[in-house]
């Protein structure tokens, strides 16, 4: 059996990760840990944080909340870096889903390291470095689904370019990652569905990412075997402990995956696509997409690129989801309609997406960061096709 070399890559992530349910009563001792005065970023009700507060309250620390009340956006992540600038905070917090969490991140590097959020923006800002650690940042996911809670990147709207980019650096991983699969209890079914089809995309893209390496094989294996037994259980059972401890497990390894390979076509559309269209949730989004990616993704690699080790990843994939270890590529894209249709998932024209915008929405989505993790060069057509497919 013949062998191939395995490519250099690093691995790098949160310096610490705590996992279980019940974990939140841990947080004030290690808040406590690095500062005292907390920066909390949650989601728009902000007594949706009240048990945190409570906590840090009793912790003695004091806190600071801010409100994330959408998709954040440049402007969202000034109003918040004001708010700690303002306060002297030396510690932030990131409660809530993937909104909060990347926002409390961006705030974090930018307040450590001055300047302005499109400083260091890719695509749209100046791109710089950044230079110094961020501020001490504990993530807080009360979603599963970003794994936003072990990723160094933070993703951010410019309002005047409709487009959705990044702040990305090594110093931007949170200190501590805490993973608690009780705050997902009260996730109502549309949100289990979206924000739990973003983790089984982030998995199946690093998976089949063009950077993915060993250890990010292994765990989207793992990850994506769960989200594939739980996610449909956790949107029609949303007290079933057992189903969120899997789908947390889930988007914990999708985020620890893309954090170090790339992802693919899939959100290299959905960046654009959420610039553009504010209702579009993001998981909704990249679930829509996601059978049309697979099946013209292989059908690209068997045209251009037969002897591709990614053909063989694509049926393994399939394999893992369905638990047929006969299946292929074709029956895992069969698989994942049919989830998405249990999940009740709407095509992209009802986020108002029409022939019209597909020219632009192509041309953005080519050039950006995560196509360029895709398993082979997509034609311009080929995207065409893709997009069309999933009105």
């Amino acid at each position: 059996m013949s062998q191939s070399p395995i490519a250099a890559f690093e691995f790098a992530t949160a310096t610490r990760v705590v996992f279980g349910t019940g974990a939140l009563k841990q947080i004030g001792g290690i808040v406590a840990g690095f500062g005292d005065r907390a920066l909390v970023v949650t989601g728009k009700n902000i007594e949706r944080a009240r048990p945190l507060l409570d906590l840090l309250d009793a912790a003695k620390i004091a806190s600071f909340t801010y409100g994330v009340g959408e998709e954040p956006n440049v402007e969202i992540a000034n109003d918040g870096l004001k708010l700690a600038r303002d306060n002297s905070c030396n510690v932030i917090i990131g409660f809530g889903g993937g909104s909060a969490i990347d926002t409390g991140k961006a705030i974090a590097a930018v307040l450590a390291n001055g300047g302005d959020f499109m400083d260091y923006m890719e695509v749209v800002g100046r791109g710089k470095s950044l230079t110094k650690p961020s501020v001490p940042f504990i993530a807080v996911p009360t979603t599963a689904g970003t794994g936003a809670e072990v990723t160094r990147n933070s993703v951010l709207c410019s309002t005047e370019h409709a487009q959705k980019v990044s702040l990305r650096s090594l110093y931007m991983l949170p200190q501590v990652a805490l993973v608690d699969p009780q705050l997902c209890l009260s996730m109502p079914p549309a949100v289990t569905a979206s924000t739990g089809l973003d983790a089984f995309t982030q998995l199946l893209e690093s998976f089949t990412s063009n950077k993915s390496n060993p250890v990010t094989d292994a765990l989207c294996r793992e990850g994506l075997a769960r989200a594939a037994r739980s996610l449909r259980r956790a949107f029609e059972h949303g007290d079933d402990v057992l189903a969120r401890e899997d789908m947390c497990i889930a988007s914990l390894f999708g985020g620890l995956a893309l954090a170090n390979s790339k992802l693919g076509a899939v959100h290299g559309f959905a960046g654009p696509l959420g610039g553009l269209f504010k209702g579009a949730a993001h998981g909704a989004v990249c679930a829509a997409l996601l059978p049309y990616v697979i099946d013209v993704n292989v059908q690209a690699l068997k045209a251009r690129q037969p002897g591709s080790p990614y053909l063989a990843k694509f049926d393994e994939l399939a394999q893992i989801i369905t638990g047929n270890k006969a299946a292929t590529s074709a029956d895992g894209v069969k698989w994942i309609q049919d989830l998405c249709a249990a999940l009740r998932v709407p095509g992209l024209s009802s986020y108002g997406v029409t022939a019209e915008h597909v020219p632009k929405i192509v041309d953005a989505s080519a050039k950006s960061s995560s196509m360029q993790g895709n398993p082979i060069v997509l034609t311009t057509e080929e995207l065409t096709e893709i997009l069309t497919k999933a009105f």
